[in-house]
């Protein structure tokens, strides 16, 4: 399921990798779940948010360290497999396998509320754009078409400047008087959002894949997440910030507050501007969502984590199509359920964030023990780990999805192990 990179120089610069790893982290989240957020919290929700920034610099630091010391290409998974073996492995591969239809449910309805927000017709417009996006997605993967990666950095970058738009312009008429009371619901309700916001630090794993692209990975790669960190912290706090500041209590009630920040900067008939933009990064995002779901399950197939019918696509330059109707088909039917029961986005983000908790988790775990004693890589790994333990304890009864995905890979793992030892008794004992 891996791939060791065994040249012996990358390309990268720091400035590259820097540019690669903030995209990585930045994603849809950011244009709905300060809203969701200030919801929860109110404008304590900004607490929640510098603690998911602070939480990033040893998370960042302690996948940098792994990368760097383990350049692979398999990722959290073969952290784990190295460290605990091969149940850790799959559960690390089938939770991170199964946070995309959730994942891909609160991205499709984050895209649609910007189109309600500019066209009108509500509920009906967001649920109607989230499967035209889902659908589109779906047939662009299943006919082997790829977004350049020059594309990937123009949908990022696209972000960027909607985000920069939305926060300068309507700056001026933030009113301080917004962040009082700080913090309405309790300072209890702030543990909840920085649960709910981990959807939005989602990336930080995929540091340690960029690690043997680098020219001098020993002093580029500690140096370009360093860069991300700071990047991704100051975007991130700016946009909640100016979504509190000046939407003030409509900020809980907004569905599209960078195109509500935009509309205040710039007027109304910037809105459907905001809707082009956020479209086309959910687009763009959904589509990484789809390609490396597809991919892992079709190599979980391979390596026997996932029933063989998943495996083909497995293959470099093969299309997992099997794998994608399994990811498609799941995303869909959350979103049916989320239509039905009228909960909208939240319940999906707060699973989807559960599930990346646990991939973290188990991650950071092994970096405790692969990583030598008394190296800064460790130490930042054991910060995390008491970090990430609390996440999970804080995302409650949403930690169930996660914990059910984990059962059902350790009921594959032993499922397999039975099938081997009726073809090879002999690597069964071995193992």
């Amino acid at each position: 399921m891996s791939r060791t990179n065994s040249s012996p120089a990358g390309r990268l610069t720091a400035a590259q990798g820097t540019a690669l790893s903030v995209g990585a982290v930045l994603g849809t989240g950011v244009i709905a779940l300060p809203a969701l957020a200030a919801d929860i919290a109110g404008p304590a929700s900004l607490l929640a948010w510098t603690a998911l920034v602070v939480l990033s610099v040893p998370l960042a630091a302690a996948f940098a360290a792994l990368g760097a010391r383990h350049a692979d290409a398999g990722g959290v998974s073969t952290y784990a497999r190295l460290a605990f073996g091969e149940r850790a492995a799959t559960v690390a591969g089938w939770c991170f396998y199964l946070s995309i239809p959730p994942g891909a449910t609160a991205a499709a309805l984050f895209g649609g509320s910007y189109v309600s927000s500019a066209l009108g017709g509500g509920t009906a417009t967001t649920v109607v754009t989230a499967v035209a996006l889902m659908a589109v997605v779906t047939a662009v993967n299943a006919t082997g078409v790829r977004l350049t990666g020059r594309l990937q950095v123009i949908l990022f970058a696209l972000l960027l400047a909607l985000l920069a738009a939305a926060v300068l312009f309507s700056l001026p008429h933030a009113d301080t008087a917004n962040l009082r009371p700080f913090a309405p619901h309790g300072w209890s309700a702030v543990g909840p959002a920085a649960a709910l916001l981990v959807f939005c630090f989602a990336g930080w794993e995929a540091v340690a894949h960029l690690a043997g692209e680098f020219r001098r990975p020993e002093r580029d790669l500690p140096r370009s997440t360093a860069a991300a960190v700071v990047v991704v912290g100051v975007v991130y706090l700016a946009a909640a910030f100016a979504v509190i500041t000046v939407l003030g209590a409509g900020a809980a009630r907004s569905g599209a507050p960078l195109g509500d920040l935009m509309a205040r900067g710039l007027g109304e008939g910037s809105r459907p501007l905001a809707a082009v933009a956020a479209l086309l990064l959910t687009f763009g995002t959904m589509n990484t969502y789809y390609a490396g779901a597809a991919k892992l399950g079709a190599a979980l197939g391979r390596d026997g984590a996932l029933p063989r019918w998943f495996a083909r696509g497995s293959t470099a330059g093969e299309t997992p199509r099997r794998s994608l109707l399994v990811v498609s088909a799941l995303a869909l039917l959350t979103l049916v359920a989320v239509a039905v029961t009228g909960t909208g986005a939240q319940p999906a983000v707060m699973f989807s964030a559960a599930s990346f908790s646990v991939v973290y988790a188990i991650g950071v775990a092994a970096a405790v023990r692969l990583l030598p004693r008394g190296s800064w890589g460790r130490r930042s790994a054991w910060s995390a780990l008491v970090a990430v333990l609390a996440l999970l304890v804080l995302s409650g009864p949403h930690l169930a999805w996660p914990l059910l995905v984990a059962c059902a890979a350790l009921l594959s793992v032993r499922v397999t192990r039975r099938r081997r030892a009726r073809t090879d008794p002999a690597l069964v004992t071995a193992t």
